[in-house]
């Protein structure tokens, strides 16, 4: 049997994940925008944190983030 929690994606493999290039992901992961850490030099992803990501991203793009909605404020 298979853990996939504890997998570990290289920059490629969460490009290929994600259905986006190289150097967005790079981009993203630099701008400290998606979760990842550095390995001698080189970024690697969690693949538990980058499926949560995904989760916030979606709830975070239909408004769904809490209360006062995406702007906060109060209506």
């Amino acid at each position: 049997m298979k853990d996939d929690t504890g997998e570990i994606f290289t920059l490629d493999e969460v490009a290929a994940y994600l259905k986006v290039g190289k150097r967005t992901v790079y981009r993203l992961a630099a701008g400290r925008k998606i979760p990842a850490f550095k390995v001698g030099g080189t970024w690697r992803f969690r693949r538990q944190e980058i499926d949560l990501w995904i989760k916030k991203q979606t709830a975070e793009a239909q408004g769904d983030d809490g209360p006062g909605g995406a702007h906060g404020g109060n209506g």
